[in-house]
């Protein structure tokens, strides 16, 4: 079968005509011929041939313009551009061994099928010759045409040496598993579980860079599942791994908080694009294990996970090299906050409870709501349909107080540099708690939220904790 029609973009005729006026054969393989064939969009090509990448990628860009940029690397034989869209990767043709304490490959100059039998999978190990004798026939020494029908994500050569030479690709089977909504062969599987003690020698960072692309699908929970099933997950992220199991006493149990996990990550994962938003579903109860306790009168309680949970946010995140900045600072508020919303609900949603929500969270409210809606997982739908119902009626309260007093990302009328001037004070720890009482008294509805009435407030808490306005400070 020939797919000439199917490789609609330039680049390809431009690359053909490039090899020819260098008297080498190029190729388009992997990933971009799998999504060609499966009809997805892809935006990045790579180019092999049998010679020299960079020098193919240079007489490409000099078709293209003379002004065109082409991106060398040296040491890895590779070069790259950006064109009409898309993401151009040349490489030459080349074969790889490993040692048993590194990913990273001894190469040497190869053939088009040692350059096949070195990839991960067989869906990704085709390859369409674009120009030669053979243009723009498939070239598929693996089955993966067959791979892609049966929808099996399979290793072309022995799975347990594919998983030893480079660990990582652990990680790819089961992030193509999700992202393709395909099964892994139980061989290939069963591989995974034997070598899964091997990601030890891959970095955190890029552990998570495969992770945070299985959050990114659909369906996460269908490659949290296998990753767990196959031992992975235990090696990187063993809180996850803790939260599963129901323990009973006196024939009262709790819900199993790894499924209830899986369902809020499916949930919020189905509902936005946000990466940071999936973690925050993911590590919300993340605390439950260290705060179960047992209480014979209610059952089992989970007291403080919320606020147990934002610290070990802080934790996860710098074992894994994972961003220590507003990112991991957001996932800390939501998994802090989240259980704020259900405590107005039960209560009675006064303004000064919605208040204090809506300064807490600021811009991140909405994301907040969008979390707490997607913890609801109850498989009785009264009780579903009666917590979405409350938590609407909190969101009008949301839109009421924002347009009364337009309180997202709101800050005190008054500053540290008024209570300064106010007690004639040097930077001291006196200025915070005077400032947090005038906060309080606003959130809590005890003061209008005006300059004047703060100001009035600033120096009674002054002189609540011993201090005295310098003269005439009350006139300003």
């Amino acid at each position: 079968m020939r797919y000439k029609s199917d490789l609609s973009h330039p680049i390809y005729d431009i690359v053909a005509q490039a090899a020819d006026e260098i008297g080498v054969v190029a190729y388009v393989v992997g990933g971009v011929v799998r999504d060609l064939i499966m009809r997805r969009h892809n935006t990045d090509i790579d180019i092999v041939t049998v010679g020299s990448g960079i020098r193919l990628a240079q007489q490409t860009a000099a078709l293209i313009s003379p002004n065109m940029h082409v991106n060398v690397y040296k040491n890895f034989g590779t070069a790259q551009f950006h064109f009409e869209g898309c993401d151009i990767e040349f490489v030459g043709a080349r074969r790889e061994s490993y040692r048993q304490d590194s990913r990273k490959p001894v190469v040497e100059d190869g053939t088009i099928e040692d350059d096949q039998l070195r990839r991960d999978f067989t869906i990704n190990a085709m390859a369409i010759a674009l120009n030669g004798e053979g243009a723009y026939e498939l070239i598929d020494p693996f089955q993966g045409l067959q791979d892609i029908a049966a929808k099996i994500i399979r290793t072309p050569c022995d799975p347990d040496k594919t998983f030893s030479d480079d660990p990582l690709r652990m990680m790819r089977a089961i992030r193509f598993a999700t992202q393709l909504n395909f099964n892994i062969h139980p061989d290939t599987f069963e591989a995974i579980k034997r070598n899964a003690y091997r990601l030890e020698i891959i970095s955190n960072e890029r552990i998570i860079e495969e992770f945070n692309k299985i959050l990114h699908c659909l369906r996460p929970s269908k490659g949290i599942r296998m990753l767990d099933e196959s031992g992975l997950l235990e090696r990187f992220l063993p809180e996850v791994e803790r939260l599963k199991g129901v323990e009973t006493i006196n024939g009262r149990g709790h819900k199993d908080n790894y499924l209830h996990t899986l369902e809020v990550v499916d949930n919020i994962a189905m509902s936005s694009a946000n990466l940071w938003l999936v973690w925050a579903a993911l590590l919300h109860d993340i605390a439950k294990p260290v705060t179960k306790r047992f209480d014979p009168k209610v059952g089992w309680t989970f007291h403080g996970h919320d606020a147990v949970g934002g610290k070990m946010v802080g934790q996860i995140f710098h074992r894994l090299h994972m961003p220590a900045n507003e990112k991991m600072k957001y996932v800390q508020k939501l998994v802090s906050l989240h259980l704020r919303p259900i405590a107005i609900v039960e209560d009675t949603v006064t303004d000064s409870a919605v208040r204090r929500l809506l300064f807490e969270a600021g811009e991140d409210i909405d994301d907040l709501m969008m979390l707490c809606e997607a913890d609801i997982t109850s498989k009785n739908s009264a009780k579903i349909k009666r917590c979405l119902s409350n938590f609407e009626h909190v969101r009008q309260k949301l839109r009421e107080i924002e347009e009364k007093d337009q309180q997202r990302n709101w800050r005190p009328p008054i500053d540290g540099q008024d209570i300064m001037q106010a007690f004639g004070l040097k930077p001291c720890r006196e200025i915070g708690i005077i400032k947090e009482g005038v906060c309080n008294a606003i959130l809590d509805c005890e003061i209008e939220n005006t300059r004047e009435a703060a100001l009035q407030r600033m120096l009674e808490e002054g002189v609540k904790i011993g201090l005295q306005p310098i003269e005439n400070h009350q006139d300003q």
